[in-house]
C-alpha cells in the first residue's frame, strides 16, 4: 500500500526551509562607523578659543592641551608667552621648538589642533535657527544660511548683509542678494566667511 505524506506537513516543512534561507539576509546590517570630524587644512590659522595639543617627545612634563586666550596668545612651560594670531600650527610648532632649544637639546615638538572653537560665524534675524556656528575649516554665505536652518517666509532675501570687522577695527557691510545666487547670478556675492562675520537676515 502506497503511503502518502499529508499535504499540511509538506507545506510546513517548505515554509520552515524558506524561513531558514531568508533569516541571514533579514538580519539588520551593523551600523556604519561614526564619521570622523573633518580636520582643518594646512592653511588654517589659529583663532582665540581654539584648543591646541602641544607635546615634546620624552618630556612628560611638557605636554598637554593649551587654550588660545581671547587676545590670541597662549603660554607653554619654558617657552613662555606666544602670539598665535594669524599663525598655522606648523608655524607655532617651529616657534615652540626655537624657544625650547634654549633649555632642551634638539627638542621634538608636536603641535596640533585639538578642538576648533574660535572659528565662529554668526547668523541672526529671519532664520529658523539663529546663533553662532563653528566652521571647520570654512563656509560660504549659502552654507551658513543652511546651518541656520534656512530663512523664514518673512525674510527680505534681497537685503541680506554680512557684517565684517577689519583688522583696523572698522566694520564693513557686504551685501548679499539671495534671490540672485539661487538663480546662478552674481555668484561672487557668495563669499567665504571669516571668523567673526555676522550674517544679518532682515
Amino acid at each position: 500500500m502506497q503511503f502518502r505524506r499529508p499535504r499540511g506537513s509538506c507545506a510546513f516543512l517548505l515554509s520552515m526551509a524558506l524561513c531558514g534561507a531568508l533569516a541571514p539576509s533579514a538580519r539588520a546590517a551593523p551600523p556604519p562607523p561614526p564619521a570622523r570630524a573633518a580636520l582643518p587644512d594646512a592653511g588654517y590659522t589659529v583663532k582665540p578659543g581654539d584648543i591646541l595639543a602641544v607635546s615634546v617627545w620624552k618630556e612628560p612634563d611638557l605636554q598637554g592641551p593649551v587654550l588660545v586666550r581671547p587676545d590670541g596668545a597662549f603660554s607653554f612651560p619654558l617657552a613662555g608667552q606666544m602670539d598665535a594670531r594669524g599663525k598655522t600650527v606648523q608655524e607655532l610648532q617651529q616657534l615652540v621648538t626655537e624657544r625650547l632649544k634654549k633649555f632642551i637639546s634638539d627638542p621634538v615638538v608636536t603641535v596640533s589642533i585639538q578642538e576648533i572653537k574660535g572659528n565662529k560665524v554668526y547668523v541672526i534675524g529671519q532664520v529658523n535657527k539663529p546663533g553662532d556656528f563653528i566652521v571647520n575649516p570654512r563656509v560660504d554665505v549659502m552654507q551658513a544660511l543652511s546651518m541656520a536652518g534656512g530663512t523664514t517666509p518673512f525674510a527680505a532675501l534681497g537685503d541680506i548683509m554680512i557684517l565684517r570687522r577689519t583688522e583696523g577695527g572698522q566694520q564693513q557691510a557686504l551685501p548679499f542678494r539671495y534671490t540672485d545666487v539661487i538663480r546662478g547670478r552674481n555668484l561672487d556675492q557668495n563669499i567665504t566667511l571669516q571668523a567673526g562675520d555676522v550674517v544679518v537676515v532682515p
